[in-house]
């Protein structure tokens, strides 16, 4: 068993380069699936999440080449693809389902397992086979599969979302573009990476209004056809490192993410006392142009109050470094969890590390320390193992992060990069003490 090992205190210091959304490059791939031809998508993270999506798709049957390095996924999409995502792959990456729209708009029938990925509460698909149904498809569950099936296509209609779901959002969208006649999805999510996704597919041909809005009208067409599009920069990964920064009384530089798609972030760093500068558009360390930003933290951040809603609110995905930077905060701090039920389980965690955090419902009441205490803590998703590196940072001694397998699927080179900013970390095969090999 392989653990992030990190000896603290520790500030974070220095210049971060920021690549590509996970939550966009997975859709972006998916969505190549609309149209014959070779998409290339580039600004791509070497995460272990965009290599189970090149899998899947070579599995459906497509010729994949993927350049980690570079940062570059080229999607060469026959006529004919597979209509089945199975199990063993989509139990590790929720956002296989986002091949269920697509296939089902140009195959006119999908088989995709149900979707397993992180441990942070109900996420149902209610709204997706909902949206799918109102398209005209047959849906049902066949053996843990999510069936759809249209042989006459797709028909544009009218579509209400209960809740802004991204993933509903995504799915709906893909498949409205294919579907005949005009397709209006109300109470659409507004998050960047649908703006990023809806960017693509207009720049393939489809036809989509009120994109950043919440009421999207798409007018389906005959087809589509590939491109090239560079994914937005995924403003999870610079949000981390700059609570980083603000919780560790650190200096850091975060480029290829602007604050104009994470204004509350920017916000609530400020009010914890850290000074947040906008760079504005600056030269990215690959040579080409794109935004950044600055944070240098307080020597002790204030408590902050933080209600997790959907964009354009506080997103969930940083709630762990909101309990991290309160729980070493001056004051008392307040983290209400809007979304999802599960995230809890961060908060058994970090305990370990001397946190004081109270649960009440879905709020989190969290009395500061000056320093924490090194641990052995376990990841349960991404987020919340990247925040337990993160209150590390003001623990002493020795923490030892298990599950970090999760941390992979989210960020690249997650040690290297820190080693960069000048923290004492790394990776070490520890021997399981449960194992009678």
């Amino acid at each position: 068993m392989d653990v992030f090992r990190l000896t603290g205190p520790a500030q974070l210091a220095g210049t971060i380069d920021v690549r590509g959304a996970k939550n966009s490059v997975l859709k972006l791939m998916a969505a190549s699936l609309l149209a014959v031809g070779r998409t290339t998508v580039t600004n791509v993270p070497a995460i272990l999440d965009v290599r189970i999506m090149v899998e899947l798709l070579v599995r459906l049957g497509c010729e994949v080449d993927y350049d980690a390095e570079d940062g570059v996924v080229s999607i060469g999409v026959p006529a004919e693809v597979g209509i089945q995502a199975d199990y063993e792959l989509v139990r590790a990456m929720r956002a296989s389902i986002s091949v269920l729209g697509p296939l089902t708009a140009r195959m006119r029938a999908a088989h995709v397992a149900l979707p397993g990925g992180d441990a942070i509460g109900s996420r149902g698909l209610d709204m997706h086979q909902a949206g799918l149904e109102a398209l005209g498809a047959v849906v049902h569950l066949d053996h843990g599969y999510f069936v759809a099936e249209a042989p006459t296509g797709l028909r544009g209609t009218e579509i209400v979302l209960e809740f802004p779901s991204v993933g509903a959002t995504e799915n709906l969208v893909m498949a409205a573009t294919l579907a005949h006649g005009t397709t209006t999805i109300a109470n659409a999510a507004r998050e960047p990476e649908i703006v990023d996704i809806c960017t693509m597919l207009v720049e393939m041909g489809a036809q989509i209004e009120g994109i950043g809005t919440s009421d999207l009208t798409i007018t389906g067409v005959e087809s589509l056809q590939p491109v090239t599009h560079r994914t937005v920069g995924d403003r999870i990964v610079a949000g981390t490192f700059a609570f980083g920064a603000a919780l560790s009384a650190g200096d850091v530089t975060v480029r290829g993410v602007g604050l104009d798609i994470m204004p509350n972030i920017g916000m609530k760093l400020r009010d914890s006392g850290a000074t947040v500068e906008d760079l504005g558009e600056i030269i990215l360390g690959d040579g080409t142009r794109g935004k950044g930003f600055r944070v240098i933290g307080a020597p002790r951040p204030h408590a902050i109050r933080v209600a997790t809603m959907p964009f354009p609110g506080f997103p969930t995905d940083l709630q762990p470094f909101v309990i991290a930077l309160n729980s070493v905060s001056d004051g008392i701090g307040l983290l209400s969890e809007n979304l999802f039920e599960a995230r809890w389980r961060f908060v058994q965690e970090i305990a370990r590390l001397g946190a004081k955090v109270r649960i009440d419902g879905n709020h989190a009441l969290v009395t500061g320390s000056e320093i924490l205490s090194g641990a052995e803590v376990e990841a349960s998703d991404i987020r919340a193992g990247a925040g337990l590196v993160m209150a590390a940072l003001r623990a002493g001694g020795v923490t030892e992060v298990s599950g970090i397998d999760h941390i992979e699927r989210g960020y690249e080179n997650f040690v290297d990069n820190l080693r960069v900013l000048g923290v004492d970390i790394e990776r070490v095969e520890k021997r399981d003490v449960l194992s009678f090999d």
